[in-house]
C-alpha cells in the first residue's frame, strides 16, 4: 500500500469538518498518530520535494494537532494551537497543501501571527512567528477550523495546476 494513500485529498468532506480540542490524558494514545504524520511529512517531501507540516484532519484525526518538520529540523507537534494575534500588514504566495498536492493557490497571509499552543510535554507556548513559519501555521490552523486555501482564493484566477 502506497503510504501516502492515507492523506485525504481535495473532495473529502472530512477536510471541511472543524477538529476539536486534544485534552492532556488523550497523548498517550496519539503518539502513534504523531508518528505517522512525521513519516507522510518525510515520505511526502521525497515524492513531491516540498512538505513541511501536516494538520490531523489531513489524515482523518479530527484534532486540533499539527506536525511540523523542516528539512534538517526535528518534528515539532503543536497541540490546540491558536492564533492569538496577527500583523494587519500581509503577504502574497502561492500556497501548496498535501491534500491537492498539483494544485498551487494565490492567496495573502498575515506577515506575522502571534500563537498559543500546548507542546509534546503539554507545557504551555506562546510564540510570534513571521516570514514562512507564520504562513505555514497560518496554513495548517486553517486545516484545524476546516478552512482550505482555495476557500481564500480570490477565484479561479489564483490556482493554477503544476505536474512534475
Amino acid at each position: 500500500m502506497n503510504p501516502l494513500s492515507e492523506i485525504i485529498l481535495l473532495g473529502d468532506t472530512r477536510l471541511h469538518e472543524a477538529c476539536s480540542e486534544v485534552k492532556e490524558e488523550e497523548l498517550p494514545s496519539l503518539l502513534p498518530v504523531i508518528k505517522k504524520m512525521h513519516g507522510l511529512i518525510l515520505e511526502f517531501r521525497k515524492v513531491y520535494g516540498f512538505g513541511r507540516a501536516i494538520a490531523a484532519p489531513q489524515i482523518g484525526v479530527l484534532k486540533r494537532m499539527i506536525v511540523k518538520n523542516l528539512p534538517g529540523d526535528i518534528a515539532q507537534v503543536y497541540f490546540n494551537p491558536r492564533i492569538t494575534g496577527f500583523s494587519k500588514e500581509r503577504m502574497e504566495l502561492w500556497d501548496n497543501c498535501m491534500s491537492f498536492p498539483n494544485l498551487y493557490v494565490k492567496l495573502e497571509r498575515s506577515k506575522w501571527i502571534k500563537m498559543s499552543y500546548r507542546d509534546i510535554t503539554w507545557n504551555l507556548k506562546e510564540v510570534t512567528l513571521d516570514g514562512d513559519d507564520s504562513e505555514l501555521l497560518q496554513h495548517e490552523i486553517d486545516h484545524l477550523d476546516g478552512i482550505l486555501s482555495i476557500d481564500r482564493a480570490g477565484g479561479s484566477h489564483d490556482m493554477k495546476w503544476v505536474f512534475n
